[in-house]
């Protein structure tokens, strides 16, 4: 009887539950962007191993705004910390910058990474063809190159890379690079696509392509990932830095050093964060989708104030005419949703298609929280509908026209 009632009046049904529909695809769309997401970051991180740790400049925020000493970390600290620090297994410098990337007619976008012989180690990306760069590369300041599988592709496609020249440009002007090595495909990194990036010395980086005498970053590795190798590791590093930079006793490092397990805590509650919001916002969305089904059961109680009389009159109880009103706001509710967990899906698989970067993973969980809620929002809904039909007087009722 409750399906009945609703197919006699198809496009007001479905108005009644777009709210409930729209709000369903919304959080179902965007826990499946975070979820994959998540997911891939939490595979980056994880194929970098867990006691990696990042020596970046100090940064503050004085007077509402972001400063801090960026030219604060330089290449010598990098050497003293992988000699002097016994926990540290070995560090490496870096400065990373994007720039197109030519070679004859074609070009691409990359991110040009200045790094060492130590990155395929510290980052457990391996060359697939050629060699990497060696110590002597960095320093000799050579105009070496390994370059990504992707910037490989957009450049060269099919004819060999190794041996041709190509162009990077940068403010001190365009540098040629020699091709040694492509390094094996790996994909996104955290949040970094490794395979669109060129890895070049680092200090040909800076004297040769930008101009700086200072680093972006120190990444270096504890011994092992074990809680107090990686806290022995970043106290050796804090009291090396501050003896180099000469900070004294009580005044603030301008630098600061991390464990990787802090970034992965730190998106963890990012992720969380998110998520209530994106369930908050869901919660408008279905409760304003609630008021449409409040709307919509109450002109259907008016429309059948006359049937309503006569089943009671015929001896249907109270609770029969509430079970049934509810019962058409639940089933109202739960195919919105069943509408919305199929568009948030399609929506979701769209925008992966279509970005081919994002991935998009659709849990049951998510599904369920939101057909829940979706009920739920029609059941309250139904509530007084349903209890202003069950209220009706059968005489009355039945001189309703």
């Amino acid at each position: 009887m409750a399906l009945r009632s609703l197919l006699i009046h198809p496009l007001r049904s479905v108005l009644a539950t777009l709210g409930v529909i729209i709000g369903v695809a919304a959080v179902v769309a965007a826990m499946a962007i975070l979820e994959g997401m998540s997911a891939r970051v939490a595979t980056g991180f994880s194929s970098m191993g867990s006691n990696r740790l990042y020596i970046t400049p100090a940064i503050e925020r004085r007077s509402g705004r972001l400063v801090g000493n960026f030219d604060s970390l330089e290449l010598e600290d990098a050497w003293a910390i992988d000699r002097e620090c016994s926990a540290v297994r070995l560090a490496m410098p870096q400065i990373s910058n994007g720039a197109l990337v030519k070679f004859m007619s074609r070009s691409t976008n990359a991110t040009i990474l200045g790094a060492t012989e130590r990155y395929p180690l510290i980052n457990n990306h391996q060359v697939a063809d050629g060699e990497f760069l060696k110590a002597s590369d960095v320093q000799g300041r050579t105009s070496v190159a390994v370059i990504g599988a992707k910037v490989k592709t957009e450049l060269f496609g099919g004819r060999p890379a190794l041996g041709e020249r190509i162009k990077i440009g940068g403010p001190l002007g365009t540098r040629t690079f020699t091709v040694i090595g492509i390094m094996e495909e790996k994909g996104n990194v955290a949040f970094t696509d490794v395979d669109q990036q060129v890895i070049i010395p680092v200090t040909t980086a800076m004297d040769k392509l930008y101009g700086v005498k200072a680093v972006q970053a120190i990444l270096a590795e504890a011994v092992s990932p074990a809680d107090a190798d990686i806290e022995l590791a970043k106290d050796q590093i804090k009291r090396l830095l501050r003896q180099r930079h000469k900070i004294r006793a009580g005044n603030q490092d301008d630098f600061q050093v991390q464990a990787q397990k802090e970034f992965v805590e730190q998106f963890a509650s990012f992720q969380r964060i998110v998520g209530v919001v994106l369930w908050s916002i869901a919660g408008i969305s279905l409760v304003v989708g609630g008021i449409g089904i409040m709307n919509i059961m109450l002109v259907a109680v008016t429309e059948r104030t006359r049937e309503i009389g006569v089943r009671m009159a015929m001896g249907a109880q109270r609770m029969d005419v509430l079970r049934q009103f509810l019962v058409e706001a639940s089933i109202v509710s739960f195919l919105g949703g069943s509408l919305g967990v199929l568009l948030g899906w399609g929506l979701a698989t769209t925008i992966e298609r279509i970005t081919r970067v994002m991935e998009t993973i659709t849990t049951a969980g998510a599904v369920i929280m939101a057909l829940s809620m979706a009920t739920m929002v029609g059941i309250v809904s139904g509530i007084y509908p349903a209890w202003k039909a069950s209220r009706l007087d059968p005489v009355e009722a039945l001189r309703y026209e």
